[in-house]
């Protein structure tokens, strides 16, 4: 879960109005933009997202970073489609905006769209793209629309800006799709990592609907992943003693299952032994024998006179005795 401060950046030029994208270029974003939104701030809570609208004489900062889905619908309320964009200036004022975020500690991040034609030459976005690698800003735009006419521009500009895989050219052509439902199958939410909660999410359960269930179940596949890592430690030799005491208890679990009835109540007996010793109560040879006739006694359909059973308790007090004999000579040698 990557703690990120992201700015959206809507083209809502004019160029915005066509229909070839369901069911216009401009809403297609609104709808991109409430997608993305709630992706950034379920996959961390401390996530904040902002929107500047970059259509009309100059661009507009419609929400400063929040987490409030309340003051996006606020911001954004009564947006619509203006004169030309400034895609340059969006983004330089994006980067003001997360210049400025409250906590530092948040990586930065602009998601751009595009859906008109770029005005600025290539060699000023090569510019712009290397101020943002240099003041570590992540960049991510998405082509679409005018999208053949700003191939080479924006694969230039992503290309200045990018830092170790960090930004992506998503590059989305007309069709009967939705232009939010390409954007979750893209790096931008998937194999780029910045939204872990939407991309890449194999368990049938919608991430978006419900983003608890998403976290508990990812948590219980790392644990899984991390449980499996320490058995394959384990059997290279390379696990530590504890960690191997703790997996070869769990196994112990498994184990049990398995056994029969008399077995496993050998082995409950044994446990509880081992128990007993653990927390001094091994010094005591007649406590243990009460605690073993306890035991005995509180297991339903168990004869405390069972040859079998005896004998094991016979060979592990034998095993005892020998053991404390041990303990006793060398510490008189001493």
């Amino acid at each position: 879960m990557v703690l990120e401060a992201t700015v959206l950046i809507i083209d809502n030029s004019e160029w915005s109005r066509n229909g070839d994208y369901t069911p216009s270029r401009f809403q297609a974003q609104i709808d991109s933009v409430h997608y993305l939104f709630s992706i950034k701030t379920n996959d961390n809570p401390e996530n904040t997202v902002g929107v500047i609208a970059n259509a009309g004489e100059t661009p507009e900062v419609l929400v400063s970073l929040t987490a409030d889905l309340g003051v996006l619908l606020k911001g954004m309320h009564g947006l619509g489609v203006r004169s030309e964009s400034h895609f340059d200036t969006g983004i330089q004022i994006a980067q003001l905006v997360l210049k400025h975020r409250a906590n530092k500690y948040q990586k930065q991040r602009i998601i751009a769209f595009t859906a008109s034609p770029i005005g600025t030459d290539e060699k000023a976005l090569v510019k712009l793209g290397k101020k943002l690698k240099k003041n570590g800003v992540s960049i991510d735009v998405v082509n679409f629309g005018e999208h053949a006419a700003n191939e080479a521009k924006l694969t230039a500009f992503v290309e200045a800006a990018n830092n170790n895989e960090s930004s992506h050219l998503v590059t989305i052509p007309p069709g009967p799709h939705v232009l939010s439902e390409q954007i979750r199958a893209s790096p931008i939410v998937g194999a780029g990592g910045s939204g872990g909660a939407g991309g890449g999410f194999d368990f049938g359960v919608d991430a978006d609907m419900d983003p608890e269930l998403a976290l508990a179940l990812r948590m219980s596949l790392q644990e899984e992943e991390e449980r499996q890592r320490r058995g394959a430690a384990a059997q290279s030799g390379g696990e530590p003693s504890g960690a191997a005491q703790q997996r070869a208890g769990d196994d112990g679990d498994a184990v049990m299952e398995d056994l029969d009835e008399d077995e496993q109540i050998r082995r409950a007996i044994q446990m509880s032994l081992m128990e007993s010793q653990q927390e001094g109560a091994s010094g005591d040879a007649m406590a243990n024998d009460d605690l073993v006739a306890s035991l005995i006694g509180s297991l339903p359909g168990v004869d405390p006179n069972d040859p079998a059973l005896q004998s094991a308790l016979g060979s592990d007090a034998a095993k005892n005795n020998t053991d404390n004999s041990k303990d006793k000579d060398k510490s008189d040698s001493k």
